[in-house]
């Protein structure tokens, strides 16, 4: 029968995460340039020597970690994923008279990616590794700018204090391999002739200098609770729900030794095992009492209620909610509940994650394409539509994002008079 033992995975994997609560103890400088100081728009970055870095994690091994875990729990990794969708919004609003911004917007590289999609992966990793860096690219004429994400997992801070690392497997780490970006305002020209730089976003978090720790910090046993019941139940279908036992065998042992070293293999084999057969050989008297023992449980309902506890402990350790993220819906599915705790998410976590991420690149476009994007702003829409009755089509169009106008005929009208579901409310 298939073995599978969840803790003999997890052991280093745990070991891993709470060992990484260690500091290094250390300034580094802020991203951007104190107050009361000036710059100029392409500030030339000193050599970096040595090419020494911060540790991320005891082992430099956090990212892998935290990484696993997002991959193997299922609530956890639904959560964060819908976080990011609902962080990177459905478009962006901006002000009239701009003429560089808008086609911007819709192409940041020559990946042809869209500043949503940027701004995606860059809500995903500061959520999921607590830390983001994001890629800043242009020449010293500021005749364009590009804007890269880099994967957090293999970005790491210079010990100068003004650069970021990044290296493809920092597990085999080449100094020689490894590109060096200068903090922004700092710039550096490399091989291609364009000046880079890198934007460091982090969660910040007390004892911690250089690395940010995500906010789901509290809820690392509970994802491994949750993972472990998984396997367990994997388990028990691989092993056709048959029950574990103990085949006994009439025989004898010669020593206490061998007696120990059976009770050994025991306790190994039966260690969250479901529908494993152990063979113990024991001398029974006259006759053959050879029989099979076996190993009933009585617990069932305890592992249903651990499973659905550590779910709810994953929501709260996220400061998210469970209709958002299609937790709650054993009981029916409430339009009414999902746009109350989606207006409750907006402004207590979607905003404020939008501006975090926001502020650093309206600077950024606003410095190097000459415009003022003070204005840019993201579009947020509910999971579920609903409008007031008393709101003009385009009003509602505005505030959806799209197209809209005032002084359109159609678009005058309310809501009310061209919604069948609205109508029927008023009644």
């Amino acid at each position: 029968m298939r073995r599978c033992n969840p803790e003999r995975e997890w052991n280093d994997f745990v070991k891993m995460i709470m060992d990484n609560d260690k500091l290094h103890a250390a300034y580094v400088p802020k991203i951007f340039v104190p107050r009361g100081q000036t710059h100029g728009m392409f500030r030339a970055a000193a050599p970096v020597a040595g090419r020494e870095f911060w540790r991320w994690g005891d082992d430099n091994m956090l990212p892998e970690a935290l990484s696993l875990m997002y991959r193997r729990s299922t609530a956890h990794r639904r959560i964060i994923n819908d976080k990011a969708d609902y962080v990177a919004g459905k478009g962006f609003s901006y002000g009239d008279g701009l003429t560089r911004l808008p086609e911007f917007i819709g192409r940041v590289n020559r990946s042809g990616e869209t500043l949503r999609q940027v701004l995606r992966k860059l809500a995903l990793d500061k959520l999921l590794f607590g830390n983001a860096f994001l890629e800043v690219v242009t020449d010293s004429g500021g005749s364009f700018l590009a804007l890269f994400h880099q994967d957090a997992s293999r970005c790491r801070l210079g010990r100068d204090g003004e650069s970021v690392m990044i290296h493809h497997n920092w597990r085999a780490f080449r100094p020689e391999e490894a590109e060096v970006l200068p903090l922004w305002p700092r710039m550096a020209e490399k091989a291609d002739g364009k000046l880079h730089a890198a934007i460091h976003y982090r969660n910040y978090e007390p004892m911690f200098v250089h690395y940010g720790v995500p906010s789901y910090i509290a809820g690392m046993n509970v994802a491994a609770i949750a993972y472990k019941t998984d396997c367990w139940n994997i388990c028990r279908l691989d092993n056709s729900f048959q029950l574990s036992g103990v085949m006994l065998l009439d025989g004898g042992v010669d020593s206490d030794e061998q007696a120990e070293e059976l009770v050994r293999r025991a306790e190994a084999r039966f260690a969250g095992n479901p529908g494993q057969v152990m063979f113990v050989i024991k001398e029974c008297g006259d006759g053959d009492s050879s029989r099979y023992i076996p190993i009933t449980s009585s617990n069932e309902g305890d592992w249903k209620e651990l499973h659905g506890q550590s779910t709810s402990d994953m929501v709260v350790a996220h400061s998210w909610f469970r209709s958002l993220s299609g937790l709650d819906y054993s009981s029916g599915f409430n339009a009414e509940r999902i746009l109350h705790e989606y207006e409750v998410a907006l402004n207590t976590v979607i905003l404020s994650a939008q501006d975090e991420l926001l502020e650093p690149v309206k600077g950024v476009m606003s410095e190097i394409l000459g415009e003022d994007c003070s204005s840019l702003a993201v579009v947020n829409r509910p999971p579920t539509r609903s409008k007031p009755l008393y709101m003009k089509v385009w009003e509602a169009r505005k505030a959806d994002g799209l197209e809209y106008d005032p002084e359109d005929e159609l678009q005058q009208l309310f809501v009310a008079q061209i919604t069948k579901y609205a109508m029927r409310n008023i009644d």
